[in-house]
């Protein structure tokens, strides 16, 4: 498979991706990641519309009240564990870090409810820093549909795909990923026809072979 020639289609196909949560700082970004897990970011956005009014300071969330907290983020489902997970996470980060969300993998991986993928996503698209791809539901899919990875652990794929793609692009290959897994390369019923990169599909291929 020629890992470039998908980069440049998927590039060409989605000039302006990037990452769908809104936020303006690292702090918002944490919490808008953490309440993404199992979750649209499109709800995400909607509920962060209002909760970064009421909490806009790391003390805010330390201080937040977990059954009214528990309620404002009820609609992003798994709405308890988010809760109790965000509060901790901003409580170490005033004892631990001085208030700042701190910008390396170790120091974020220490946070409640921040695995790989919540943590790739503070250094890129926080810090600026690439250190690895975030590997979500969209990605891990479109990894297996390509042929990017057989498999099926986050960061197994996650691994696989930085071996297949240049680090200058890892970045880039995260979010236009996520953009085509949401316009084109849908969990249920994929939108072969319309999809750029169907000649270096693995899945395209085979369903092609099927029809024969």
């Amino acid at each position: 498979m020629d890992s470039s020639k998908i980069l440049s289609k998927l590039k060409k196909a989605y000039p302006d991706s990037k990452i769908a949560l809104d936020y303006t700082n690292s702090l918002e970004l944490l919490v808008a990641t953490i309440l993404s897990a199992q979750c649209t970011d499109k709800r995400v956005n909607i509920v962060t519309k209002n909760l970064f009014k009421k909490y806009k300071k790391i003390e805010d969330f330390a201080k937040a009240k977990q059954e009214v907290f528990e309620q404002e983020i009820r609609s992003t489902g798994f709405y308890r564990n988010k809760a109790k997970n965000i509060i901790a996470s901003a409580r170490i980060i005033l004892k631990d870090f001085d208030g700042k969300v701190p910008d390396t993998m170790e120091a974020l991986l220490s946070l409640p409810g921040v695995a790989r993928k919540t943590a790739n996503i503070l250094l890129t698209d926080g810090f600026g820093k690439v250190e690895g791809i975030a590997v979500d539901t969209h990605v891990k899919r479109l990894s297996n549909r390509i042929g990017f990875s057989k498999e099926d652990n986050p960061d197994k794929i996650e691994q696989d795909l930085m071996r297949v793609f240049n680090k200058k692009d890892w970045k880039d290959i995260n979010h236009l990923l996520i953009q085509h897994g949401r316009e084109i390369c849908d969990a249920k019923k994929p939108k072969c026809a319309e999809c750029v990169i169907r000649d270096c599909c693995e899945f395209f291929s085979l369903s092609q072979q099927k029809l024969r």
